[in-house]
């Protein structure tokens, strides 16, 4: 098993502050910590921290007004890495990271939705995790025909941040059922659910901005630790 490469320490903290804006943690209007403080919090160089604020102040979640401070501002919809990561803890927001199990490039199997033309497939599995506590196990099937190998040291925390960036395809839009299941009969020992037992379950087709089915996953997830959390903008 092997970490999946980290994405960039700045995008790591805007996407931090990100889902806890979401999550209600940081109140519209409240005014963040002085720089160098939040940058000593965090173990961060204040250059680094600065580039993740403009990040989010990009974004439209954060005002700076100067010789005052940074200021969170609310927003319904936001461009963010983990925009379709609809997992949280239990009391809201939690930086995902993961950790890849296997990646195989495999015929898909029968009695999955139809998802790109290509006969085979890269399947990904992994543990995830939010704040470093492990919350469910995923299984990822990515079309063969977006690239002919992909190893476990290609692929970042996000992989709609990889499929972006490296093979040019951009998740718009994704299907979630969401429901119960056991675990699969694969679980690692490393797992605390085991195969059989009862778990939180995701099906997801993720779709391009034509609508053509490109990835197809699932994830059993832990209830106790997790909960799926849907967000929606005014529409």
């Amino acid at each position: 098993m092997a970490k999946t490469s980290a994405l960039p320490k700045y995008i790591q903290v805007s996407e931090m502050l990100i889902r806890e804006i979401a999550a209600g943690h940081l109140a519209d209007g409240v005014r963040l910590p002085p720089e160098r403080d939040m940058a000593d919090d965090l173990g961060l160089a204040v250059g680094t921290l600065r580039k993740a604020l403009a990040d989010v102040e990009a974004k439209g979640l954060l005002e700076r007004v100067q010789g005052s401070g940074n200021y969170v501002r609310h927003k319904p919809v936001v461009d963010s890495v983990y925009a379709f990561f609809r997992l949280e803890l239990l009391r809201g927001g939690g930086l995902p990271t993961a950790e890849v199990l296997s990646v195989e490039r495999l015929v898909k199997p029968d009695g999955f939705p139809r998802f790109a033309p290509d006969a085979e497939g890269h399947r990904i599995r992994r543990f995830r995790f939010l704040d470093g506590t492990l919350i469910a196990l995923e299984e990822i099937w990515l079309d063969g025909g977006q690239r002919d190998v992909i190893a476990r040291d290609d692929l970042s925390e996000s992989l709609y941040h990889f499929y972006r960036h490296k093979l040019g395809l951009v998740i718009a839009a994704v299907e979630d059922r969401i429901g119960v299941a056991d675990m699969p009969d694969w679980t690692p020992d490393a797992f605390h659910l085991k195969p059989g037992q009862p778990a939180g379950y995701i099906e997801r087709v993720s779709r391009t901005a034509t609508k053509e089915p490109a990835e197809f996953s699932r994830t059993w997830f832990d209830p106790a630790r997790a909960a799926y959390v849907s967000r929606m903008g005014k529409g």
